[in-house]
């Protein structure tokens, strides 16, 4: 019996012993995380305000931690390539994605199938800044406010026409919440692309456009575009001049874009937390807010739990709309 006794005792302490000796390690790697390169995945082409504020912020969580962050953009049907490059990633922090509004809370409604599961592919780490659109138009349109277009779109619906870059996108939702909240009737113009969108619409091809401030504060400026409002709650530091929709009396049509950073499920939270902290570390940084700013967005850092909220909220949001406006992909 005692030699059975001591047996176990030997067994149990091997075992904890071993235990202490897989634990240790990992311990080791999540506090001195990182220790080699880690790949940011940008799920859309370069040039564009996801891209740019995924490479300020590489550039910075680099010079954070005496690490290189590189950019890997892998683009595809609406950012759902790289968004699965990532959910299937081996979950050490080493691979993270750089995701907006489309890929975390508009796809799910847009795509009846998925090649994974959006509620649970991803652990939020945080916000990195607000895209706010501006609603512009070509200057032939005769309206200098928000009220005098609906005005003109009630008038004779169907005749005005609005671009986006896309069906389904951010800047396509956004006008369907906008018609939602006014009772105006637009005929929208889908294009492959903001690019192509601008140039008609600067070409009076169309007549109006929700984009982001990145892409139209230039335009506007020059005069070959005319700002008429910004879709965020509060003016946007990049266009302070141009009043809110809710300012100018346009209630429940708040809408635009947002950058965060995420990692595949199942990463270690010591090292989801110290991103967190390094990324809104960031966010303060003059330098990052004066960049972001100059680029049209609106610095904003938040915890994992913060950013999880947000993206639970515009999902709820952006499925209503896509159902109650009858958005599909064709």
């Amino acid at each position: 019996m005692q030699t059975s006794r001591f047996a176990r005792r030997s067994i149990v302490a091997l075992a904890l012993g071993t235990l202490g000796a897989a634990v240790a390690p990992m311990a080791h790697a999540e506090g001195s995380y990182p220790e080699r390169i880690v790949t940011i995945v940008v799920p859309f082409s370069p040039g564009g305000g996801t891209d740019i504020a995924a490479r300020i912020l590489a550039t910075k969580l680099g010079e954070k931690f005496k690490q290189t962050f590189v950019v890997d953009n892998r683009t595809g049907a609406g950012g759902i390539v790289g968004a699965e490059a990532v959910a299937k990633a081996k979950p050490d922090g080493y691979t993270l994605l750089v995701g907006n509004v489309g890929t975390q809370a508009i796809n799910q409604s847009l795509y009846p199938k998925m090649p994974y599961d959006a509620d649970k592919a991803f652990a939020p780490i945080s916000l990195f800044a607000d895209l706010p659109f501006a609603l512009v138009i070509n200057p032939k349109v005769p309206a200098k406010t928000p009220k005098e277009l609906v005005a003109l779109a009630k008038a004779e619906p169907d005749k005005y026409t609005f671009a986006s870059s896309g069906n389904g996108g951010s800047p396509h939702l956004t006008a369907e919440i906008f018609q939602q909240a006014t009772g105006a009737k637009l005929r929208h113009v889908p294009y492959k692309g903001g690019g192509p969108a601008m140039a008609d619409l600067m070409a009076g091809h169309v007549d109006m456009l929700f984009a982001s401030i990145l892409e139209t504060s230039s335009y506007v400026k020059s005069g070959k575009l005319r700002a008429l409002a910004v879709t965020s709650p509060a003016r946007s530091p990049g266009m302070p001049e141009v009043p809110t929709l809710a300012e100018q009396g346009i209630a429940n049509a708040e809408s635009g874009s947002w950058v965060a950073l995420l990692a595949p499920a199942g990463t270690p939270q010591p090292i989801i937390d110290k991103l967190s902290a390094a990324v809104k570390e960031v966010v303060s940084l003059p330098d990052v807010r004066d960049k972001l700013i100059a680029q049209g967005a609106t610095p904003r850092g938040t915890t994992p739990a913060e950013l999880q909220a947000t993206i639970d909220a515009d999902r709820d949001r952006y499925a209503r709309v896509i159902k109650a406006r009858n958005v599909h992909i064709e």
